[in-house]
């Protein structure tokens, strides 16, 4: 019997880790779900949940049987102060673990490392020029991944994609856009006819896997984009109203009032408080249309995962409590805490 392959993901208490513990265990991998404090994962068969504490990543290397993929999907609090102690020594810790296991190590990229001044279509070739701390940072991180590779004979691989929707909170989407649907308003964090990529993070997930089983066609290093949805506010809008009228957000014949973010008033308050500083950064990723080229991928996996976006919508939605079949918490309770969240 040829053993099942095993892969460690780091952070698995997170939105990514989490889906891709089940995306991973779905398709017969034995999964070892790290997480520094115990949270709850998808009940699927194949998941090792490992609660690690405190204790440094590289102390996880004698308690692990033979791994072949490694997947970082650790991720600090959303302050530049944060994101400078922790980035790259998550980086760091990870590359040791995959290198010291022989394991594939595999990173979500993100759009941050391409600045403000990017162009429309962003493929792995275009050149990064980030203009924020974050952007900074990932940049970084990426460059030490492929020096690794390089120097240490690590195989990676980063799969960059857009904003996160989907399996959990901590997204623009409930943060922001859904959060006060419940009193009949959508809001959108720039405007409404600009277009930028989205990641409904099952589809990712999926991908991360697919990739995975092909990553004996991969060179020592690679990077791969992933599309996502194209979206623009307007693109929203038409998938929320109607899910807000049969949910019975808005009565019979009105429509969502639509609103935009106080951006001067967030701008302002970044003076005074990190959290909303970090917010302020990321303002331009919704003035400045770009969309992520994936035709490497495809090559590599065939047609990316991809689903309808009326159907990740709804299904997000419901995981976040807002269809009365579900025992999530509320999306008015969820809006309290809407300067707390872990963009992507």
């Amino acid at each position: 019997m040829i053993p099942r392959p095993h892969v460690l993901v780091l952070g698995a208490s997170g939105r990514l880790g989490a889906a891709c513990a089940k995306a991973f265990a779905g398709a017969g991998w034995r999964v070892i779900a790290q997480q520094r404090k115990r949270a709850h994962l998808p009940s699927t068969v194949g998941i090792e949940t490992l609660v690690t504490g405190d204790l440094p990543i590289a102390g996880l290397l004698g308690t692990m049987p033979k791994i072949d993929v490694v997947v970082h999907a650790m991720n600090p609090a959303y302050t530049d102060a944060q994101w400078k102690q922790h980035v790259p020594v998550m980086m760091e810790s990870a590359i040791f673990l995959a290198g010291a296991l022989g394991a594939t190590l595999m990173f979500p990229g993100n759009v941050y490392n391409f600045g403000a001044d990017m162009p429309a279509l962003l493929s792995e070739t275009t050149p990064q020029r980030p203009t924020m701390v974050k952007g900074r940072l990932r940049f970084s991180a990426e460059k030490r991944l492929l020096e690794a590779t390089e120097e240490n004979g690590l195989s990676a691989v980063v799969i960059r994609a857009g904003d996160f929707f989907g399996s959990g909170t901590g997204s623009w989407l409930d943060r922001v856009i859904a959060s006060k649907l419940h009193r009949g308003t959508f809001t959108y964090p720039g405007p409404l006819d600009t277009a930028t990529p989205w990641a409904y993070l099952p589809d990712l997930a999926q991908t991360f896997l697919r990739v995975a089983e092909q990553r004996h066609k991969l060179a020592s290093f690679e990077t791969l984009h992933f599309s996502g949805h194209s979206l623009t506010g307007h693109d929203w809008l038409r998938v929320l109203q109607p899910l807000a009228q049969t949910q019975g957000l808005v009565r019979p014949g009105k429509t969502l009032k639509t609103v935009g973010l106080p951006w001067p008033l967030i701008r302002a308050l970044g003076l005074v408080s990190d959290s909303w500083a970090s917010l302020s950064d990321v303002r331009y990723l919704f003035e400045t249309p770009h969309a992520l080229n994936n035709s490497r991928l495809n090559a590599l996996i065939g047609a990316e995962p991809h689903t309808a976006f009326a159907s990740a919508v709804t299904a997000a939605l419901d995981e976040l409590g807002l269809f009365s079949t579900s025992t999530s918490p509320s999306l008015a309770s969820l809006s309290a805490t809407a300067v707390k969240t872990r963009f992507p």
